[in-house]
């Protein structure tokens, strides 16, 4: 018997296969490491949202509106809210916390991630509080004012991606083409008379 131990022993250290090995600890596990997203000065000051993050802000907001009408219409069990209701669900909506949202890096962009974006990097660090909820909220306040409580509410009404297109992706809105992802196109030259 420990001539067979004494055999097996030589072959494992020959084999490279230390004590540790051979005892059952866990292999060693490469160290990862993930950083937190570097803020710009605008980034981490302004009290307005920075311009590459409008996009991902106004479907958070688009998001929370739908959430929070959709929750309400059904607590009261009927599909069309009167006009107090959904201005009273409209004012909640954008008073709200905003602390589950935050900056996170995917695929070297910073991108705001929290409840209803899709592009969430599980792996990374987000940055929360700090300036994000307090620019939500005031976005989510100019989008109720710009657009107006009825018009909001009625393309609540058309389903989720009308709210989407009325806040965001409209000529104006924060996801028009030539806003997200770049630079404004160059405006063109007007002929002086």
């Amino acid at each position: 018997m420990q001539l067979v131990l004494a055999a097996w022993l030589a072959l494992s250290l020959l084999a490279g296969m230390g004590a540790e090995d051979m005892c059952g600890a866990p292999p060693a596990s490469p160290a990862h490491s993930i950083p937190a997203p570097q803020l710009s000065p605008e980034e981490r000051l302004s009290p307005h949202m920075p311009e590459s993050l409008r996009c991902d802000a106004c479907h958070a907001i688009a998001f929370q509106i739908e959430e929070q009408l959709r929750r309400v219409e059904g607590k009261m069990g009927r599909k069309t809210l009167s006009e107090s209701d959904y201005v009273e669900v409209l004012e909640r909506s954008c008073s709200q916390g905003w602390e589950s949202y935050g900056v996170q890096e995917v695929d070297g962009e910073k991108r705001l991630a929290g409840p209803g974006l899709l592009r969430q990097e599980l792996m990374s660090v987000m940055v929360m509080g700090g300036p994000w909820p307090g620019r939500l909220s005031k976005m989510c306040h100019s989008y109720v004012g710009e657009q107006g409580e009825a018009q909001i509410y009625g393309a609540h009404q058309q389903g989720p991606a009308a709210l989407r297109e009325l806040l965001c992706h409209g000529e104006k809105g924060a996801c028009a083409s030539g806003k997200a992802g770049g630079p404004a196109p160059p405006k063109a030259l007007q002929n002086e008379l």
